[in-house]
């Protein structure tokens, strides 16, 4: 990928313009640290309709004190990107309303990231005591004569006139630990603070010291429910920096694979939003089909959370001999048992009266926050990698991409539920064709990437996952940043539940279909 550098003094004029030429989206914010030519950040733009991508970058020789401008008032994702690329490296964003550090503890010294970082236990050391409170945000400004600010203190981040309540960060409707920090007017939510990093793990700093078969495994962890399509990104990556072409047997693999994930990912969604509700029956019915996917994987695979099987080139393993007529048997059940979950759940009164018109998402604001997958296009945002970047072999098989306008809870999940369906036609149009031939090409022992930028995004079961590497030529990537899928749903959550009871926030964080291990990686 080719990134074209912008001079600071004219970033700000500059994005505003790619803005308005259409690049609504901001895919992605990735942190670097360049060493001697200074610390920056790459932005990778798209345009919402033509999806025509583009690479900017923009960097500071400052690295004592380095200061680049915010784009938070261009895109709203950016307020979580920039936090994350401040915490990582210590990058000051002006003209940012609140840029605390995301993952990291407030008393955590150093930026981790940074190529000069100091990651000796003294300075860092296992901490058991609580957190210490951050009472203030602090707002960087731009002064009259344009120059970089200091920062100024202001602003509490929740007023405590208010009435403040924590949800998290352990509570089981969160789904993994997660805090809400919430300020409430009566029962109407006023203000929400995000506070994540509680299982933040430091893969992508790992990653900086692994070689790149050694990597794949990080990306079953990061989201077990897309652990497939976690790792096909990657490999697409490292394949395409490689220049290496795959057997037809190991895409047609990968394509279903992927596939049986989606409809496992769903399943869970419909499944736990049946339960946070009180539905316990629509829990049981969704694990009962799912635990058929995981049998079929398992016999695959040998995992039924952690998977471990595309590999750089192909799949570690080839399909079982009874694969073909398991999954067969298994499309045509689901099929059936789609509409038990309409009769049971979809169209119980009670649950459409809590999820009709509640938690409701615009399509300009699913854009600007990035909020792909099931959710963008229950608000009607048409983001699907499959059919805007066709891979493996998306270009070759016939299918919906599922649309819905109302952007509320009822619409994220009917969007699941008929995409369910739509993956079961991918399935069957490529299952009895699986061709003859090796399911995985040989490659090096020592796997090096060219010097280079290399990127690929997948069609996640939340929304697009995409890895960038920066390569130097070595066995070991200069810099890998992953583009969770679940980061913008949390940068839409005060968008979306600004206003609503608080009785709503469980339908609505269970539509939202986030996993913690993916945000906090």
């Amino acid at each position: 990928m080719e990134v074209k550098f912008i001079d600071i003094k004219d970033f700000r004029d500059t994005m505003l313009e790619q803005r308005k030429n259409g690049m609504d989206f901001l895919r992605e914010v990735v942190g670097m640290d360049w060493g001697e030519e200074g610390l920056g950040a790459i932005y990778i733009l798209e345009n919402s309709e033509t999806h025509e991508n583009k690479e900017l970058a923009v960097r500071t020789t400052d690295r004592e004190k380095p200061q680049l401008p915010s784009v938070s008032d261009i895109w709203q994702v950016a307020e979580l990107y920039e936090r994350e690329v401040y915490d990582f490296f210590g990058i000051v964003f002006t003209g940012h309303h609140d840029l605390r550090r995301l993952f990291l503890r407030n008393d955590w010294v150093g930026h981790p990231l940074r190529k000069d970082y100091d990651a000796s236990e003294e300075l860092n050391p296992v901490r058991l005591n609580s957190e210490p409170a951050e009472e203030f945000k602090r707002e960087y400004d731009i002064q009259d004569d344009k120059e970089m600010a200091e920062i100024v203190e202001k602003l509490k981040i929740l007023h405590y006139d208010q009435f403040i309540i924590n949800i998290g960060p352990q509570h089981p409707a969160t789904h993994g630990v997660l805090h809400f920090h919430l300020a409430l007017e009566g029962e109407e939510v006023r203000k929400v603070d995000i506070r994540c990093g509680y299982i933040h793990r430091g893969i992508e700093k790992m990653c900086e010291s692994r070689t790149y078969p050694q990597i794949l495994p990080f990306c079953d962890r990061l989201d077990y429910l897309s652990a497939h399509q976690n790792r096909h990104a990657v490999c697409m990556c490292v394949e395409k920096a490689l220049g290496l072409e795959l057997t037809d047997r190991s895409q047609y693999i990968r394509t279903i694979m992927d596939e049986l994930q989606r409809i496992d990912s769903h399943l869970l969604m419909y499944s736990c939003m049946a339960m946070d509700m009180g539905a316990i029956t629509g829990f049981i019915y969704g694990f009962r089909e799912r635990e058929k996917i995981l049998d079929i994987m398992e016999e695959v695979t040998g995992g039924r959370l952690i998977q471990n099987y595309y590999v750089i080139g192909g799949v570690q393993a080839d399909i079982t001999p009874d694969f073909a007529r398991k999954v067969k048997e298994y499309c045509n059940d689901q099929k059936k048992r789609i509409k038990e979950y309409y009769d049971l759940f979809v169209n119980n009164v009670i649950f459409r009266n809590r999820s009709i018109g509640v938690g409701v998402l615009s399509r300009e604001d699913a854009i600007s926050f990035g909020a792909t997958g099931g959710t963008g296009r229950a608000s009607g945002w048409a983001c699907d990698v499959r059919k805007r970047h066709p891979y493996a072999l998306y270009d070759k098989v016939e299918f919906k991409e599922i649309l819905h306008t109302e952007g509320d809870c009822y619409a994220r999940l009917i969007v699941r539920l008929e995409e369910i369906l739509e993956s079961i036609h991918i399935i069957e149009q490529l299952i009895d064709n699986i061709p003859e031939g090796e399911y995985k090409i040989k490659t090096k022992p020592i796997i090096k990437l060219p010097e280079g930028r290399f990127s690929a995004s997948v069609e996640g079961t939340r929304g697009e996952f995409s890895v960038f590497i920066e390569s130097r030529g070595d066995k070991t990537p200069y810099r890998l940043k992953f583009r969770p899928t679940g980061l913008p749903l949390l940068a839409a959550a005060h968008k979306i539940m600004k206003g609503c009871k608080i009785a709503d926030l469980i339908t609505i964080g269970a539509s939202l279909d986030y996993v913690i291990p993916d945000i906090d990686r």
